[in-house]
């Protein structure tokens, strides 16, 4: 068996998430449950197909958001994974209850817009995912000043009411 690092390559400010399912139904369900709980969403999805012809399934409404889930998947290459990109605007915490819900899938990873590497496990059978690397190691301990910016920020963005 080896392992290896994947490096998600997308622009720095798009969001995604990475989770696995067990069925080719995930890619039409997940897409249904996007598009009916945020009108007008941006992404890109592909889920590889882990039997039958193996292939990388894919859909969106976002032209380059579906062509970095596709790229991105098949450099993963683990059956059972999908990957949906979020258009530039969208977010992981509007989306990611609801991806949840879906009957087939079973496990997030991540859902970040940090840089990001997948470890993968291959073997003769194929490749899975062990885990991720989701952005930096911490560098110490949030102070008064810290927490200050973090409160101000969440409710600056609406997150958070006054």
């Amino acid at each position: 068996m080896e392992i290896k690092t994947v490096v998600i390559e997308k622009p720095e400010s798009i969001n995604f998430i990475l989770g696995q399912s067990h069925f080719i139904k995930t890619i039409e369900d997940i897409h249904e449950s996007l598009v009916t709980t945020v009108p007008g969403i941006k992404f890109g999805l592909a889920f590889n197909e882990a039997s039958g012809k193996c292939l990388v399934r894919w859909t969106g409404t976002d032209d380059q958001m579906i062509e970095l889930a596709k790229k991105n998947a098949q450099a993963i290459g683990a059956g059972h994974s999908f990957i949906l990109f979020l258009g530039e605007g969208f977010f992981p915490v509007n989306v990611l209850n609801v991806i949840k819900l879906v009957p087939e899938v079973c496990n997030i990873f991540c859902a970040t817009a940090n840089q990001t590497e997948v470890l993968v496990a291959e073997s003769d059978v194929g490749c899975g995912i062990l885990g991720v690397i989701d952005g930096s190691s911490p560098l110490g301990i949030e102070g008064d000043e810290d927490i200050t910016w973090r409160k101000g920020f969440l409710r600056k963005i609406g997150y958070k009411l006054e």
